[in-house]
Order: C-alpha cells, then sequence, then structure tokens
C-alpha cells in the first residue's frame, strides 16, 4: 500500500459435516525449528501457527442467526447473543491454530440502531463483557484487537474500552482481530470521499491524482488486506452493507449454520471450500492457473471478466 505525502484527519479518526470437503491440517511444527509445537508454545503471548500455502490471509464474517437460535429453542434473543460470544472466541483461537494472521467480524451495524432499545441495550452490555473479560483473555495468545465504523454513538465507556483495547494490543502480532461495530459500508466509502474533497480544495492534491489506491488509504481498513474469505452464516446471501468496496474479488461463503453453533470445524471447512476455489480477478482460466490451493499458482488481475 502507497503511503501518501498527507496524514489522514486525525480528528476522523469442532464437528466437520460428513459431506465436507477433507481439511487440510494444520501446521504441527514450528516454521523455523521443526519443532513439535507444543501445547505451552501455543499459549505463548504472540503465536500464531504459519499461515498454510493457498489459505486465506484476512477472513471476514457476518456473524448471523443468533436470534434464530434462541428462537429456535423458545430463550429469549439476548441469551442467543450471549452464545454468539462464545462463538467469536472459538473461532478467533481456530483462526489463530490454523495461522490466519486477519479475521474481522461485523458485530454491529449502522443500521441496527433501529432494532428494540432493550436489544441494543444487551448488544452493547455483551460488547463491554467481550473486552473487559474476553479479549482481555484472547491478548494471550497475542491478538491484537482493533475497531472500524463511525464512533459518535457509543456510550463513553465504550469509547474508551476500545481506545483502551487498541492501545493495549497495538504491539500484538498473533492475529488482528478487526470487529465492525456501528458500521456501514457506504457510509465508510463517503467519509472517505469527504476527506479527498477537503484534501483537494485545501490544494493538497489534485482531482487526477484520486486513484482505487489513494482512495483505499481513506478507508478505515487501509493497514489490513483485503479479504480473501467473506463467511456470512445462517445461509443468508447478501452482504448487508459490509465492506462492499474491499469485497470486489472476495471470494463468498455462505453455510446454513447458525452463527451460535459455529466452531472449529465450520471454519476449517469453509477455508477448504476456499483452497478449492479458483480466483480469476477479471483474467481467464485458460491463461493462468488460478486454483488457490494449487503452489504457485498465477493470480491475474486483468479486465474482462
Amino acid at each position: 500500500m502507497a503511503i501518501w505525502p498527507f496524514k489522514k484527519d486525525e480528528a476522523d479518526a469442532g464437528h466437520v459435516p460428513a459431506s465436507s470437503p477433507a481439511v487440510t491440517p494444520a501446521p504441527t511444527v514450528s516454521s523455523s525449528t521443526g519443532a513439535p509445537l507444543t501445547s505451552d508454545a501455543r499459549d505463548t503471548e504472540g503465536w500464531r501457527a504459519p499461515l498454510i500455502e493457498g489459505d486465506p490471509r484476512h477472513i471476514a464474517i457476518i456473524m448471523d442467526g443468533n436470534g434464530r437460535w434462541a428462537k429456535r429453542r423458545h430463550i429469549p434473543r439476548k441469551l442467543g447473543h450471549r452464545e454468539g460470544v462464545e462463538a467469536v472466541r472459538r473461532t478467533v483461537e481456530a483462526a489463530l491454530d490454523r495461522g490466519i494472521p486477519y479475521i474481522t467480524l461485523y458485530a454491529f451495524s449502522s443500521e441496527n440502531w433501529s432494532r428494540p432499545e432493550d436489544e441494543v441495550e444487551g448488544l452493547m452490555g455483551l460488547l463491554r463483557r467481550f473486552m473487559d473479560e474476553d479479549l482481555v483473555e484472547l491478548e494471550a495468545r497475542g491478538v491484537r484487537g482493533r475497531f472500524i465504523g463511525a464512533r459518535d454513538k457509543l456510550d463513553r465507556d465504550i469509547l474508551e474500552r476500545l481506545v483502551e483495547a487498541e492501545r493495549r494490543t497495538a504491539h500484538l502480532e498473533g492475529i488482528t482481530v478487526t470487529i465492525a461495530l456501528n458500521y456501514g459500508g457506504r457510509q465508510e466509502i463517503a467519509r472517505a470521499a469527504q476527506r479527498l474533497a477537503r484534501e483537494v480544495a485545501a490544494g493538497r492534491m489534485k482531482p487526477e491524482q484520486i486513484n482505487e489506491d489513494m482512495f483505499g488509504f481513506w478507508l478505515e481498513t487501509s493497514d489490513l488486506p483485503d479479504p480473501d474469505l467473506l463467511i456470512r452464516t445462517s445461509g443468508e446471501q447478501r452482504l448487508s452493507n459490509f465492506l462492499p468496496w474491499q469485497t470486489a474479488y472476495t471470494e463468498f461463503y455462505f453455510p446454513d449454520v447458525v452463527w451460535p453453533d459455529y466452531n472449529e470445524g465450520h471454519l476449517l471447512e469453509a477455508i477448504e471450500i476456499y483452497r478449492n476455489r479458483e480466483r480469476r480477478y477479471g483474467g481467464r482460466e485458460d491463461c493462468a492457473p488460478y486454483k488457490i490451493g494449487t503452489p504457485g499458482a498465477v493470480e491475474n488481475s486483468g479486465t474482462g471478466e
């Protein structure tokens, strides 16, 4: 990613189903020494298994189905959301064990404020608990926490927790977990356009200098690679305003499992399906090998898809 000669405005600041494909096992030895990885090594701060060739570097997840999980059990929706937090922990730990360096989770959209007030309050309470307890525990495994989304509607104590969590974990290198909170993709694009417009108006750049890379620099995910794989649980097949710019060439997967039931086996299944996809980036299948799991595969970036 290019670093532009100006600063951003600081004020803007389990179980694998029987029908699943065979799963490529995660590494069991150190990539540097060749020695077996012990449970003690896995618990070391900053430890993450080496990324397997052909695996996605960045997985984005729309965590859908908490309400349906609760409805099927005839229990309050808030209990579904509570179980969803446990699924977050399982998924982050599974990603660490697999060697995935980036994961982005859609926790609360800018449209979710329209939900009943008690449900919103319950979700914010779970967020507080996650940052106070779960994230603190995950830090021991090198989890770096970061947050994207507009912060103007968030309670002051939540904002303070976000800033502190980002500060406290900024040096960790096990896995970067990005939480999309009060996030809307169209709104993010509009904010980036406004920032670029201010730069042009101030004479710090010319309109013809604006290209895809420069625009991406002004998005909140500018320090992350674009997602390779997007998973939406519960079988729904839409983005719901989640990372529309960043997912232009992302592979999508829509399992039927609802989020509270999501586990390591489901994540490994999604990764294996990804590995058997072909990413062409607008190129042609007969021009280069595109199969993701094939060593040395070429990923073309032409047009004319």
